[in-house]
């Protein structure tokens, strides 16, 4: 096998689908590697385990940074079979710079500067790597309608985001000039009472900030109501897209009236 042939091999081999059996072992391999780490980086921080187990957990995390850096390169030299990397040099840099390769990058490099600064929490990022499962979107249908219903009620749900941003920094503002009087250092400034509103707002009340004024606790009845419905929405938004799906409407787009394509979906599922 040739120079460009093993590139070209080495390529398909990390592609979803591409790589054959000895590519599904190789992705199972990677996740199950990232689960260990990340469970081990937990361990470690019960300090009878890490007391007792000092040497096993570096030499898991040297082989682990091995297993990633092998990976990681050879990623990086079969990059320029990718129609959109194939400059040698910038295609390379271009594709280096891809969120997943910068995640990459950031699961070993804290292996190499740990003399200098303790950064073992970053491995955790490789947890974002399970974001590539739902590239096998293409493989389940129910995947690709969950999908395809996030693409169609897109704005909508950017619109209830926004909304929602509003009203916290409304509600948190109004109860802190209500309670700043009373309660001065629970309610000292908008920011601080945001975290009373994050909390009223998801309904979740923890109940260790509570207005206690008349005011205050008449807007805080209506802060947790309107939390309520509020927070109802995205669930509604999303169900509609779902009951519009059932009936054969997900292939049209409800904004521009265009036919939604295949391609379309597996642009989005696309990130390599």
């Amino acid at each position: 096998m040739g120079y460009h042939e093993t590139r070209s091999w080495v390529h398909g081999l990390f592609k979803v689908g591409a790589g054959g059996r000895t590519g599904g072992h190789i992705d199972h391999l990677i996740m199950g590697l990232i689960v260990l780490n990340v469970i081990a980086v937990m361990l470690e921080t019960v300090d009878s385990l890490y007391a007792s187990y000092a040497t096993e957990f570096l030499w898991f995390e040297a082989i682990s940074v091995a297993i990633f850096s092998i990976e990681y390169i050879s990623r990086l030299w079969a990059a320029t079979e990718h129609p959109d990397y194939q400059h040698p040099i910038w295609g390379r840099l271009r594709y280096a710079v891809s969120p997943y390769m910068i995640i990459d990058l950031l699961a070993i490099l804290p292996f190499f500067f740990g003399a200098i600064l303790d950064l073992r929490f970053l491995r955790a990022l490789r947890l974002l790597r399970f974001l590539r499962l739902f590239k096998l979107a293409r493989y389940s249908e129910s995947i690709q309608l969950f999908v395809r219903v996030l693409q169609l009620k897109r704005e909508e749900l950017v619109i209830t985001s926004v909304v929602g941003t509003i009203i916290l920094l409304m509600s948190s503002s109004l109860m802190y000039f209500a309670e700043r009087g009373a309660q001065p250092e629970e309610f000292s400034s908008i920011p601080a009472s945001l975290w009373w509103g994050v909390i009223t707002l998801t309904t979740v009340g923890y109940g260790d900030v509570t207005p206690v004024t008349p005011i205050g606790q008449v807007l805080g009845a209506v802060i947790a109501v309107t939390g309520i419905g509020l927070f109802a929405l995205p669930a509604s938004i999303l169900a509609s897209g779902f009951i519009e799906a059932a009936r054969g409407k997900i292939d049209q787009c409800p904004h521009c009236g265009q036919e939604i394509l295949e391609e379309d979906l597996e642009s989005i599922l696309e990130s390599d």
